[in-house]
């Protein structure tokens, strides 16, 4: 299946940075070539893998990982956002494209909220709640 990789591993971040600073965002989805309207008895459904590694509090993020159907396609328009210094919360803020590949990489859990309901505050989610030191 093909492969995404851009930026440091999960073991390279850990090396550079320490355990306690990075954060590691996975998810598995079946990838939605396979959905009901598709399916034939008994086939087979490869699984898509995604992990983000993030850095600090702010969550940068600094590893984007995947491997399954369709991920080789949307890693340039990541990577940008990853030279830009996309957060999580960045990620999350993105309205998903329905039904991609892409869509798992901007709704993986924990969801962070980029931007207060209140209108005169901006305050991301990390600073309202301090984040464990790994998400798994």
């Amino acid at each position: 299946p093909p492969l995404a990789v851009c930026g440091l591993t999960e073991a390279e971040a850990v090396e550079r940075y320490g355990a306690d600073a990075v954060t590691v965002h996975k998810t598995t989805f079946v990838n939605m070539l396979y959905s009901r309207e598709f399916l034939v008895e008994g086939q087979f459904q490869p699984k898509t893998f995604a992990k983000l590694v993030c850095l600090g509090a702010e969550q940068k993020v600094i590893g984007l990982h995947m491997i399954g159907l369709s991920t080789d396609e949307i890693l340039q328009g990541f990577a940008v956002a990853m030279k830009m210094g996309a957060t999580k919360a960045d990620f999350d803020s993105v309205v998903a494209i329905h039904p991609t590949s892409a869509e798992e990489l901007v709704t993986i859990a924990p969801w962070q909220a980029k931007y207060s309901m209140r209108s005169d505050v901006y305050t991301p989610s990390f600073q309202a709640a301090k984040l464990p030191a790994k998400a798994r």
